[in-house]
Formats: C-alpha cells, structure tokens, sequence
C-alpha cells in the first residue's frame, strides 16, 4: 500500500515525508518538488515566517540514478528559522488551537503541541504529493487547485483549458482563476490585517484524467471519495469537504442532481470507453468509485486561529482571564492552502492508482493500465 509519514516540528531541524510503498522506475525531478514548495509559501497575506525560509527537498533514500528504487522515500525540507531548544512555554492556550486540549491530553506543555499541530508540517506533505504527481503525470492524470473565496468576497472561475486556467492561476496572487480581481482581495486582506484580524476561504481542487473504478464498493474504508475527504479535513484549518455539487444537492429533487450516461462511440478508444455525462454534479465519483469524470472537491478552510488582537483565554497557572498568548502568524493562506490541497489530493489519487494497478513498479503498473482498458473493451463488445 501507497503511503507516507510525517515528522518534525515548526521550529525544528526539519520536517520529513517517509513515502512508502512507491513504485519503482519512476523518474524523480526534485525541482518539480521545490516548485510546489515555493508556492506553499506564496500567496497574498502570508506572514514574515516565509521571508525566513527558502523551501527545498532534499532525497535521503529511495532513489538511485535519478529513478525511484521501490524502496522507501525519505523526503526532508529544511527548516531556516530553527530556534526550538530556545522557544518559550505558552500560559494562555489560544481559541481555535489544539493548545488547551494537546496539552491535558498529553499532560506537558503547549509548546509540545503547537509546533507539531502548526502548519508548518504541511511542507512535508506537500513534497510528498509533488513526488506522487510525478507517477500520476506518466498516466496524464493530473491534480489542480485554485482558490474560489476569500472571506466572503467569491470567485467565480474563468473557463478555459488547464493549460490556460494554471497560467491564470500563477498570475493571481491569490492564486484564483481571476487575477483581476486581486486587488479588490488584497484591500480585504489590508483591512482585515489593520484590524488585528484573520480570513478564511474556500479552495476547488479539480482532479483530471482518471480511469474508471479507482476506489471501490465493497468496504467504507476503502471507498475513495471518503479517503479524499479524510485527507482534505487532515489538512490544518480545514472545517468542511464536499464533492461535486456537495451541499447544494439537497436543495434540488433527484431529477435534477444525478448525472445522466450518454454514449459516444467516437470515444471508444479513450478512457472514458465512449461513456460520457452533460453534467458532472457527482464529481466524479459514485458509490466510492471514479467514472472517469473529473474528480472535484471544495474545502472550507477556517480563519487563521492566532490573532494580533488575541481573544480571551485563561492563563493555567492562576486560572485568571487573560488575553490568549500570541505568536507570528499569518492573515490570510487560503493560497497557500489550495497548494497543499492540490497535492495532498494527488498522493491520494496516487494511493488509489497503485491499490487498482500494483505497485511494484510504473512499468508493471503501465502494463496492467492498457491491459485493464482492453478487458473493459471486451467485455463492452
């Protein structure tokens, strides 16, 4: 089985991505890796913790000669800002944290807590997505995210095709497919920044040429749309997952939510098998299961927890009220948040590739792709 670990603390040595079960022969370009990196730390609204780090991976095992060995993955990305042995204990757990709960749960400090729970750790997880979009790219599947609100300004996406919707992407500074209305969300941002405050968003992460029936039925625990959705809300600061038309489905009767099947025997030959759907309001996905439709999925991710103007908190030695502690921070990362989803997404999708396809290598893999695509054929007629 596909899958990672992580380790590490924010203001640590480093943070680590232990990657297992990942085939072999796949070439790896660390420098597709250290793109994603860079982007985690960009986007409008970011805080001065990214002026301190220059993001970059380092491979540690699991590849000889520029190709992967089968072997485990370690992935390491070193952290600039290290200072942890000196950093201060936290007296007033701060709303919206796992400060107060980590630190009963475990009996020590918050200080134990909070710089694993930071989302500094997602740059591991981030270099462990970018290494699976590099097996994902020998299929043609790709994973892609943008943001689509910030606070409760929404943006709507421009049309277009993922050729032309990323290059929209990577003018924006907010990363949405309509640069032009950056400056409208940098001025939010300005404001909400100037007020001692923080804003959330929401992040659309589209998934594209998947085959039919990665995922399956037969259990709950394997069924892909709740492993994608487990490792979406995984991400820090995500409160709510949906996919496809999600939430909006129960305002509509039946008739109106489910996708209906067409056929084209002009697409026969391609991974679709011919079988095609006007709408996508499943999002790609039904009863567990890819139907070669893009995969789409929204994230709700919550205002950034530590504020410059901190809520009331208590402190745990007096027991008195007293403002919550407060530590650097950002105002805004809803950007930076749709690069950790698009990625977090692909190893799922990664995962799900190497459980219906095999694992040992990408050219076992490669071959029991076409040879899944001509049974489905033959069994069509």
């Amino acid at each position: 089985m596909l899958r990672y670990y992580t380790a590490g603390e924010s203001h640590g040595k480093a943070l680590l991505a232990l990657v297992d079960g990942f085939p072999a022969g796949v070439p790896l370009d660390t420098d597709l890796i250290d793109v994603e990196l860079r982007r985690r730390q960009g986007g409008y609204g970011r805080g001065g913790r990214q002026r301190l780090e220059s993001d970059h991976v380092e491979v540690l095992s699991g590849v000889w000669r520029g190709e992967t060995l089968g072997s485990p993955i370690a992935l390491m990305v070193p952290n600039n800002d290290y200072k942890l042995e000196r950093m201060d204990e936290l007296g007033r757990p701060r709303p919206g944290h796992g400060d107060l709960a980590g630190s009963l749960k475990y009996l020590g400090s918050i200080r134990a807590i909070l710089e694993r729970a930071s989302a500094r750790e997602t740059a591991a997880r981030v270099a462990a997505g970018a290494l699976a979009k590099q097996l994902l790219g020998s299929f043609g599947i790709t994973s892609f995210a943008y943001v689509i609100a910030v606070g409760p300004i929404r943006i709507e996406p421009k049309p277009g095709t993922l050729e032309q919707q990323r290059a929209l992407r990577d003018r924006s500074e907010l990363y949405t497919l309509d640069p032009d209305q950056d400056e409208q969300l940098k001025a939010l941002i300005d404001k909400t920044q100037k007020e001692g405050n923080t804003l959330g968003g929401i992040v659309e992460i589209r998934v594209e040429g998947v085959p039919f029936g990665l995922g399956t039925h037969s259990q709950w625990d394997k069924k892909l749309d709740g492993q994608l959705a487990q490792a979406v809300m995984a991400v820090q600061a995500i409160k709510g997952v949906e996919i496809g038309m999600g939430f909006e489905m129960t305002r509509h009767p039946g008739g109106e939510v489910h996708d209906p099947i067409h056929y084209d025997p002009a697409q026969a030959d391609t991974r679709t098998l011919g079988f095609v759907r006007p709408t996508n309001n499943a999002g790609g996905l039904e009863a567990g299961m890819t139907n070669t439709q893009p995969i789409v999925i929204r994230a709700a991710k919550k205002p950034i927890s530590t504020l410059a103007r901190p809520l009331k908190s208590v402190n745990l030695q007096t027991k008195q009220q007293e403002s919550a502690s407060y530590e650097r921070s950002d105002v805004c990362a809803v950007a930076a948040c749709s690069c950790i989803l698009e990625n977090v997404v692909a190893f799922e999708i990664a995962r799900a590739m190497v459980a219906k396809f095999g694992g040992d290598s990408l050219k076992e893999m490669q071959a029991r792709w076409k040879l899944f695509h001509k049974l489905a054929k033959e069994k069509l007629g």
